[in-house]
């Protein structure tokens, strides 16, 4: 792992990439610290956080796009198969690389509400709380991109990829809104969901009856919970999409209110999607 992450590191740093990142997202940090701490007079620091978290719809993509879609359009990938590593260590190695790139940035940023606190009022905890979750965003977030880097050989598609998930994720809360609230329509998009899922199966697993046999045990689950709890499916779906915005739950860490279970829903989400990259990782590595 640790052969892999100094690697991962180096070629982040070595290239224009790593400078690339840590530039744009200081660039932004400074013009909105400028714009709201400074000329408008506005003592919240977290406000700087919640209008710069739109920078990661374009950081994170590039950031993450080569890391594992370069290897496996290079045919290097096979050179880490044959180290007797673990394809958890190696995904674990590249993540800590990436997240180490986001962490020097993130580490400058907090400098701000100190420079700032020395001249004016700055309440430093709410300020710290919010930086915390900005950098646990960023990790979940760093996560989806790998992901979605294991699963094409093309970093200008695995770019577009993750670009579209997460702005996706970033209007969620607003795409919400245009869901009727009514049992069925809950019902409908949920199997819809389950549709698109079971299709995903079907093209990593090339299995039509694992595909078929799992879409129809969750439609006939989703039909029965329905059937007996109708009421509760009235404005389920639009709770639920809610509830899995990452963005959306950043801006609750913004008005100065620490939660830590969203803290525990980044980290969750940071696991689920490197567990799925290892799953891809491995399905490669038997194929070849």
């Amino acid at each position: 792992m640790k052969a892999v992450y100094r690697h991962e590191l180096s070629s982040l740093f070595t290239g224009l990439t790593g400078w690339a990142f840590a530039a744009f997202l200081l660039l932004f940090a400074g013009i909105y610290t400028m714009a709201i701490n400074i000329q408008s007079g506005v003592a919240s620091f977290e406000y700087v956080l919640k209008n710069i978290s739109f920078t990661f719809l374009i950081i994170v993509p590039v950031l993450t796009m080569r890391s594992v879609a370069e290897e496996k359009k290079q045919h290097t990938d096979t050179l880490l198969y044959s180290l007797p590593v673990s394809m958890t260590e190696v995904a674990l190695g590249k993540y800590a690389a990436i997240l180490t790139v986001f962490l020097i940035p993130t580490l400058v940023i907090s400098l701000y509400p100190l420079i700032l606190s020395a001249y004016g009022p700055l309440y430093l905890p709410a300020a710290y709380g919010a930086l915390l979750g900005f950098f646990f965003l960023g990790a979940a977030l760093i996560a989806v991109g790998i992901f979605v880097s294991s699963v094409t050989e093309s970093q200008a598609v695995a770019a577009v990829l993750s670009f579209i998930l997460l702005l996706v994720n970033y209007f969620l809360t607003s795409l919400s809104g245009f869901v009727s609230s009514s049992g069925l329509a809950s019902l409908l998009a949920f199997s819809l969901l389950a549709m698109a899922f079971c299709v995903l199966v079907r093209l990593r697993t090339k299995n039509s009856f694992a595909a078929l046999m799992t879409l129809l045990a969750v439609l006939a689950v989703l039909l029965l919970c329905y059937l007996f709890f109708e009421d509760r499916f009235a404005g389920l779906f639009p709770a639920v999409l809610e509830k899995i915005s990452l963005f959306d739950r950043f801006e609750d860490l913004t008005e100065g209110i620490l939660d830590l279970r969203t803290l525990v829903f980044y980290v969750s989400v940071a696991a689920v999607f490197l567990f799925l990259t290892v799953q891809s990782m491995e399905k490669r590595r038997w194929n070849e």
